[in-house]
């Protein structure tokens, strides 16, 4: 259950129309750009560079620890190894005491956030002065947090910076960004020669050389780490790496990742301590470097979470995800914002503290598809959310829910054939609920929810298991619970089809809910319980293949089910057997067909004098099912099979791998969330001119029918399997 601070962050967020506006302008204009500058380049070569070096690094942090210390020390510096943020303030607040400083300027460095040591120096006495340009108008602002973590005021319009320098100096300015930028070198110019102490972070650290390197795009940092007497550098362990060379595929990355161009400004390496300036006597400035563990030699030692320390910072994850573009980083209550933020805070802060901002992820994958550290950052989160779980225990709803409902399949379809006959007062006979009572009624504003079938599919299946003559292949059917008892017409096309291309199909009685639900909830011991059921059953099929309509559950057999009955000497390779033959159906339509034919044309129809006779082609757009691309890889495959239909036209959508904004449960938990990521898809729909939307998740095709229902919206939802089985769908009277 979320608390009631983090609601309020998340209520003035979402209310936020200036925050929203800023973060989708840039994150429009990110993925263009970001996708020119790596044009050309080998990503994933990159990625996987940066993920062995980080990878090797985080392995050995006490060993280059040794070497960056002996490297900084034979050069003149010092390196202090903090054990935690304690230690870290107190060397660097007795270093200024020893040399008398009361005033310091910082560069931009998310270590000095995270161990809070503004605030620490402020009430021994000492000013801290923020010298990057973001960072100094929030500590204008008594209370405000950076909401990004490399753009860390891109929730504030001009207008309101234009207010608050007003406010600083007492005189009113203009919202010009260029006289605003002048403003701040004036003043800040000041800070830099009266600072007796410059403090930075830095984004690598090499043991080989002692070398840190700074990237930034202002200039800011070089006058922090030059201009004072004493630099103090806070640097976590996770910036180790070996060798001088190791630097490059990460300069490489980092800025293409975060910012979107080939280099940033400057790139400063310090290897030892700078000579003094004119004036400041003879001799050289002193240079201190604060190796800060907080935390991360723990996650190091973590077998699971050692990879999310392979992080460079870059915030791209951030920058494409489509929760983060509705809240910002502020929301996430810490310094580390994000998927890799709540990770991060886990070990950085504690497991009580990430227990909020973990629950935001909605499982899209887009940040691990441009991870160049190549993190699997939403695996890591349902790993965090499980030991949230096993730390505090599921709330009462979802263990009423799993334990209660879904881990008990007869009583779960029990409840759902009850539900079908009770239903009516909501649905008034018809297949789509508009609109639902008191508390309820936030789960219908911005979409429609469908009605509970009257007759589900595993009812059905005795009329359709019709024998095949000579058939190709044996197939069980795993269609999973929205299929079964909400769209079993889904299934019927998927026997349909599949008893065209000579497929005997057959629907173990069985089979269970996948346990996705379980999963993303984080409760494990729900998803061990269900994956042994499934097993059991999809064994006993005896089949060649096993099919599934939905990418949720195919990832749940293939990938989660050996995953967490690993080691298990009973069904360890039981489940590795099952995932070796599972086939999402498209997938298995294409290898039948060989991505040439189309499926759904009557042999005693001629395309070409189907075209003669004038019949216009219906135009299909094709929406990316989360799971279906970013886990199966499929999306090029259904694209290949519906380009292979007589009658259609395949027109490409604006943002056709965004989110939809379900997340199986995700939407009822945060409608508010889901709700305008909806929309946002909906518009993206309405605008490339499609009759129909093709998809391969039937959680997609509830989340899009009900969000084009409540726009009004005449245009049809298809999983790929209806729009194959029969030419009747393409009628332009029929209805979704």
């Amino acid at each position: 259950m979320a608390t009631k601070e983090f609601k309020q962050r998340l209520h003035r967020a979402l209310n936020n129309a200036s925050l929203r506006g800023a973060l989708d302008r840039f994150a429009d204009s990110y993925v263009v750009s970001r996708e020119e500058v790596f044009a050309g380049r080998d990503f994933e070569a990159l990625r996987q560079k940066i993920a062995a070096i980080k990878g090797d690094a985080a392995g050995r942090y006490e060993e280059l620890a040794d070497q960056f210390t002996r490297a900084v020390a034979a050069r003149g510096g010092k390196v202090y190894r903090a054990k935690d943020a304690a230690a870290a303030r107190e060397y660097i607040c007795q270093v200024a005491k020893e040399h008398g400083v009361t005033e310091i300027v910082k560069s931009k460095s998310f270590a000095s956030e995270e161990i809070h040591l503004n605030e620490y120096l402020q009430e021994r006495g000492l000013n801290p002065h923020e010298t990057d340009l973001a960072e100094w108008i929030l500590q204008l602002m008594p209370g405000e947090r950076p909401s990004h973590m490399v753009m860390p005021a891109i929730h504030l319009p001009k207008e309101e910076v234009a207010r608050v320098f007003s406010h600083y100096l007492n005189e009113p300015v203009e919202p010009d960004i260029k006289n605003m930028v002048r403003i701040a070198r004036r003043e800040l110019r000041k800070k830099f020669l009266t600072a007796g102490m410059g403090i930075s972070g830095a984004n690598i650290a090499v043991a080989e050389t002692g070398t840190i390197v700074i990237c930034t795009n202002e200039g800011n940092a070089r006058l922090t780490t030059t201009v004072p007497p004493v630099h103090v550098a806070i640097v976590g362990y996770e910036k180790l790496v070996p060798h001088l060379k190791d630097i490059v595929p990460i300069l490489e990355a980092l800025p293409r990742s975060g910012t979107a161009q080939p280099i940033t400004s400057y790139v400063t390496m310090i290897t030892g301590p700078v000579p003094a300036r004119q004036g400041d006597g003879e001799g050289i400035k002193e240079l201190h470097i604060v190796l800060l563990d907080n935390g991360r030699t723990r996650m190091a030692a973590d077998p699971v979470f050692k990879e999310a320390l392979q992080c460079i910072r870059c915030a791209s994850c951030t920058n494409v995800c489509p929760v983060f573009q509705l809240v910002s980083g502020q929301v996430y209550g810490y310094v580390y914002s994000g998927g890799i933020g709540s990770i991060l805070t886990a070990f950085f802060n504690s497991l009580e503290d990430a227990a909020d901002p973990q629950s935001l992820c909605i499982g899209c994958r887009r940040c691990a598809e441009v991870c160049p550290a190549k993190i699997d950052i939403p695996d890591l989160v349902l790993q965090l959310r499980e030991r949230v779980v096993q730390q505090q225990g599921l709330s009462s709803g979802y263990r009423i829910a799993l334990h209660g409902v879904v881990a008990k399949p007869k009583l779960m379809h029990t409840l759902l054939r009850a539900a079908s006959r009770l239903q009516g007062p909501v649905t008034h006979g018809q297949p789509l609920i508009r609109h639902l009572p008191l508390f309820f009624s936030n789960l219908t504003a911005g979409r429609s929810l469908p009605a509970i079938a009257k007759e589900p599919l595993r009812d059905r299946v005795k009329r359709l298991e019709q024998p095949v003559a000579k058939p190709r292949l044996k197939a069980a059917f795993y269609s999973g619970c929205v299929i079964d008892f909400v769209y079993p017409e889904i299934g019927e096309s998927v026997f349909q089809v599949m008893g065209r291309q000579g497929v005997q199909v057959v629907f173990p009685r069985g089979q269970a809910c996948c346990g996705a639900p379980a999963t993303y909830a984080g409760d494990r011991e729900t998803a061990i319980k269900l994956a042994r059921q499934n097993i059991a059953a999809l064994e006993e099929a005896r089949a060649d293949v096993v099919v599934t309509a939905c990418p949720t559950c195919a990832v749940a057999l293939k990938k989660d089910f050996p995953e967490l009955l690993a080691g298990n000497p009973e069904w360890d390779e039981r489940a590795r057997a099952l995932a070796a033959r599972v086939k999402d159906f498209t997938e298995l339509v294409h290898e039948l067909t060989g991505g040439q034919e189309g499926t759904s044309r009557s042999p005693n129809v001629d395309v070409k004098q189907e075209q003669a006779a004038g019949s216009q082609a219906v135009k299909v757009t094709y929406h990316d099912s989360c799971h279906f691309k970013r886990h199966l890889g499929l999306d090029q495959v259904a694209r290949q099979v519906l380009q292979g239909q007589p009658g259609l036209e395949l027109v490409e959508m604006k943002e056709s791998d965004r989110c939809c904004g379900f997340g199986g449960s995700y939407s009822i938990k945060y409608p508010e969330i889901s709700r305008p990521i909806l929309e946002r898809k909906v518009k993206n729909i309405k605008e490339s001119g499609a009759d129909i939307v093709a998809v391969d998740c039937p959680g997609c095709v509830l989340q899009l029918r009900g969000g084009l229902d409540q726009a009004g919206s005449s245009i049809r939802v298809k999983h790929t399997a209806e729009i194959l089985a029969s030419r009747e769908d393409f009628r332009p009277d029929k209805g979704n």
